[in-house]
């Protein structure tokens, strides 16, 4: 996942901002938020989406909170390796509700960041509650294919899961463009790797997988889905590819 994400805020001090920025709960002053804003616009420029100044808010609050975040639950089901490498394992995500938002732009990554930076704003304040929401981990992007399966359909959708405390009375963002949307429990079959996510480079990893599987009826392959953990910063960051099995 490329620019604002979750995993982003826990690498403002891979550019030497101050450690009061993150520890200290009083609010910035002005020095610290812009400098704080000139680093993520630094790091969207890349990636050609631009960062408004109104973003500044829910960094600084994700930033301050970016030790409070549950991980997504789940039930293992079973571990595949080879000559001691595990080559993926399956795991089984139960029902729940998720906060979602879908974007269609020009690139993958243009997608995903605009469409995360929509959360993050539902997270921090723009809801019902009128209050920080907290966050679940991984941020799980799903990629729809084109008819030909053979390219990412422009149309991609951004989730995390809610977190425990807002799963029976979930909070409603004011952004229409997000859905709070009830999904039932997914079996994936899902396999680790390191460094960027990218179209090419989630492309390679769907190829891979599919050369480790061979031929299967039982996992689809209109959508597939990408978990990202850690912060695009670190050099052989965590994500994962996931399949979906057509039945639990």
């Amino acid at each position: 996942m490329a620019l604002i994400s979750l995993e982003d805020l826990d690498g403002l001090e891979d550019e030497q901002l101050d450690d009061d920025i993150t520890d200290n709960p009083e609010p910035m002053d002005e020095e610290d938020r812009d400098r704080m804003l000139t680093h993520w616009r630094n790091v969207a420029s890349t990636h050609h989406v631009t960062v408004p100044s109104e973003m500044t808010g829910p960094i600084q609050e994700m930033t301050r909170n970016s030790h409070q975040r549950e991980p997504l639950p789940f039930a293992p089901i079973a571990r595949h390796e080879k000559m001691g490498e595990v080559q993926y394992e399956e795991r089984v995500y139960p029902a729940g509700f998720w906060a979602c938002v879908t974007r269609s732009e020009d690139l993958y990554e243009q997608s995903i960041s605009m469409g995360f930076m929509k959360l993050m704003r539902f997270i921090c304040k723009e809801n019902s509650a009128g209050r920080y929401l907290g966050m679940t981990i991984p941020v799980v992007s799903t990629i729809h294919m084109m008819q030909d399966g053979n390219m990412f359909d422009k149309e991609v959708s951004t989730a995390f899961f809610l977190p425990s405390e807002h799963q029976t009375n979930p909070p409603q963002p004011g952004d229409s463009d997000i859905s709070i949307v009830h999904r039932e429990p997914i079996r994936v079959i899902a396999r680790t790797f390191f460094g960027t996510t990218t179209e090419e480079t989630v492309s390679h990893q769907i190829a891979l997988l599919w050369e480790i599987l061979g031929v299967t009826d039982d996992v689809r392959t209109d959508n597939y889905m990408v978990a990202v953990y850690e912060n695009p910063s670190v050099q052989r960051r965590r994500n994962e590819i996931w399949f979906l099995r057509r039945d639990l």
